[in-house]
């Protein structure tokens, strides 16, 4: 019988050994190129440790505004309903509380705009100057309490009520569909400024219901058809997109994430007797709704009733690929890169011109990927890259207590841990249930793993662990989605609960990317070094850091010095080696979410300092800097959250009595110098 749950030694064990084994972090990589977008590839060398980011830092704030350090300006570059194409609209957001998001006609306006709640951000030039680019945004999922009046947040907790608004207003789904996906819109730098070229023949949307192909292992597979389509090769929309990544040849990733909250009435898929034991063990590891889902669809749209669709789910929670420069070319889904809550999926261009690709599932006791491409990178051939992500090995991590670690490789055989003798069929049952085979296999359950970046000036790997407020103070295993897992501290999680997160920085063996082996260390335990301990030795931070504004800042003994904050989120790199860290979550002192930037390496390694505060109820996503460093590119997603339609928090960015807008701003130096330096 295969081991599915490894017996971890006691907490003061792991703290003995991990602190006295640690080793001096040596063998930094040479700088990337700074003026050029060039492929994030593994170099060899020593890398200039960077001066500490020259901006002084701002307070925390809770106004209703973006407030940035002396001698920054920022551009809204784009707003939710802005017009991207000919002959469409833009959005009134004076009309919003009047009810204009129930008239006919609006979602098909919405399919033609700028979508809601924009997430990742990644940039494509266009023409050699550096003055225009594609931007690609992803647009995560709707607050419908900000869209419509009479929908409530608490109405998904009165099922016949919700039941019935969606009843009467079910144009409240075609809508919200609409305004799910990716839009492409291309930017242009015009005396200093970003503008969107509203009419440009390149912008571009894909939405909840634009046809998607399934490509990879699962492509065709069983689990994969629907009663529409029967081949299972083509899916109607991308969901719940998150956090992204730029691949060498020039397309954009996209992460879909928490795509249970779209698929209700699991109930009656358990009550039916004529499912197949396999598309329920398909589903056991998310959070699928019993009745009503997060959205409600299921009421007007059938396929996200999963007693009546059972494997329509199945077909999401991928990465997304789409070539921005091509409208014409259909995206597609990568079932390669494993199903699961993407946060995002960042390439890296290894030594030997393999290419691998890093990812977080953003769910709590979820785990940290890799997947390495089976054939090179072609640099000078293109289309050979065109499906360089259908062919490879996924791998889950395990984080050892000793500071070491290994890529476990999810690869289906006809014996062995993901064989048809542990209930596994073929490699597409294994990406399908990729949560379930990384159980299998030992990777370490960590707090909400989401963006996970390389550096390209060294090869370092950071990641995010934005918080688990599951996690117990002592040791004992509970059930938790779908399994047993041991809910107490581990040496990578070393906190619990854990309300504030983490950074760990991975350093593969030997610099190779393709590799199986890896170091990790604790780089940022966060917390507020003013209002609570700030630990200056790892193994201090790791035996003692429980209360929630405990920090360790890689070292870093000057709380002066050092900007409190929770909740790392996406995570950016520019072209100067500062890390940029933009926050999702509960802040110290109830401050708004913001972005901070810190050094990785050099004696201000740690010295982590506020840049960005944002607007109320908001967070912030993307961290894209430009080639020249010279403009970061920041989403605002669900400004005034926790507010209503008739009751609004927040105005940002169009103020009086506007419904806020998610927006994409650049920001810039005054004097245009790169940001930060």
């Amino acid at each position: 019988m295969i081991e599915r749950f490894r017996t971890n030694p006691s907490f003061g064990e792991i703290v003995a050994r991990r602190f006295n084994r640690r080793e001096v972090l040596q063998g930094l990589a040479a700088a990337a190129p700074a003026l050029a977008i060039a492929p994030l590839r593994a170099r060899e060398g020593v890398a200039v440790a960077p001066e500490s980011p020259a901006f002084t830092s701002i307070r925390g704030s809770k106004d209703d505004r973006v407030i940035l350090p002396a001698g920054y300006h920022y551009d809204v570059v784009i707003r939710w309903g802005d017009s991207l194409m000919r002959g469409v609209a833009d959005l009134d957001p004076y009309s919003v509380v009047q009810g204009a998001l129930l008239e006919e006609g609006a979602a098909q306006a919405q399919a033609g705009q700028f979508g809601y709640n924009c997430d990742a951000v990644n940039l494509f030039p266009v023409g050699s100057d550096g003055s225009r680019g594609l931007l690609c945004v992803n647009n995560e999922y709707t607050n419908d309490e900000l869209l419509f009046p009479g929908r409530r947040f608490e109405d998904r907790r009165r099922p016949e009520a919700f039941r019935a608004y969606l009843l009467r207003y079910p144009q409240t789904v075609s809508y919200t569909q609409a305004a799910h996906g990716i839009s492409v819109v291309e930017i242009q730098r015009i005396d200093g400024h970003w503008r969107a070229l509203r009419t440009s023949a390149l912008n571009r949307r894909v939405t909840g219901t634009s046809p998607i192909e399934i490509k990879g292992p699962a492509r065709g597979a069983t689990l994969m058809r629907t009663s529409y389509d029967r081949e299972g090769v083509l899916v109607r929309g991308t969901l719940a997109n998150c956090a992204g990544g730029r691949t060498p040849w020039g397309t954009y990733l996209s992460a879909e994430e928490n795509i249970e909250d779209y698929f209700g009435n699991y109930a009656g898929l358990r009550a039916r007797d004529d499912i197949s034991p396999q598309v329920l063990e398909a589903h056991r590891r998310f959070w699928l709704w019993e009745r009503s889902s997060f959205h409600g669809w299921e009421v007007v749209d059938s396929r996200f009733d999963v007693a009546r669709e059972p494997t329509e789910a199945l077909r999401f929670g991928w990465v997304v690929e789409l070539d921005p420069y091509d409208p014409r070319r259909r995206p597609c889904k990568r079932t390669a890169l494993g199903r699961f809550a993407h946060e995002g999926a960042s390439p890296i261009i290894a030594a030997d011109e393999r290419v691998a690709v890093y990812m977080g599932d953003d769910e709590k006791f979820e785990y940290v990927y890799k997947f390495v491409t089976r054939d090179r990178y072609a640099a000078d051939d293109p289309e050979r890259n065109r499906d360089l992500l259908d062919h490879g090995t996924l791998y889950a991590a395990r984080f050892d207590a000793d500071g070491s670690g290994q890529w476990l490789p999810l690869v289906w055989s006809e014996q062995g841990p993901l064989s048809p003798a542990t209930g596994y069929a073929s490699q597409a049952d294994v990406l399908i249930r990729t949560r379930a085979a990384a159980d299998q296999l030992g990777a370490t359950p960590m707090d909400r793993p989401e963006d996970v970046e390389p550096d390209p000036g060294t090869g370092r790997i950071y990641i995010a662990c934005t918080k688990n407020e599951s996690r117990e103070p002592d040791r004992g295993a509970r059930e938790y989605n779908g399994r047993s897992v041991e809910h107490g501290p581990n040496a990578p999680n070393p906190r619990g609960p854990n309300l504030r997160g983490h950074v760990i920085e991975l350093i593969e063996e030997h610099g190779d990317h393709t590799g199986r082996r890896f170091r990790w260390e604790l780089f940022l335990l966060a917390g507020n070094p003013q209002g609570g301990r700030l630990f200056t030795r790892y193994a201090d931070a790791l035996a003692h850091a429980t209360r929630v504004d405990d920090a360790y800042y890689a070292g870093q003994s000057d709380a002066a010095r050092l900007s409190g904050f929770g909740c790392p989120d996406n995570l950016g790199f520019d072209a100067a080696g500062h890390l940029w860290i933009a926050t999702d979550g509960e802040q110290p002192d109830g401050m708004n979410n913001g972005v901070l930037a810190c050094p990785t390496r050099g004696p201000d390694r740690g010295v982590v300092r506020r840049f960005m505060s944002a607007p109320v109820g908001a967070e912030v996503c993307g961290c894209e800097v430009t080639p020249d460093g010279a403009t970061l590119f920041l989403s605002i997603q669900h400004p005034g959250e926790g507010g209503h339609i008739t009751d609004l928090r927040s105005h940002w960015p169009d103020g009086g009595e506007a419904a806020p807008r998610p927006s994409v701003v650049a920001i810039r130096r005054r004097d245009g110098g790169p940001v930060g330096s």
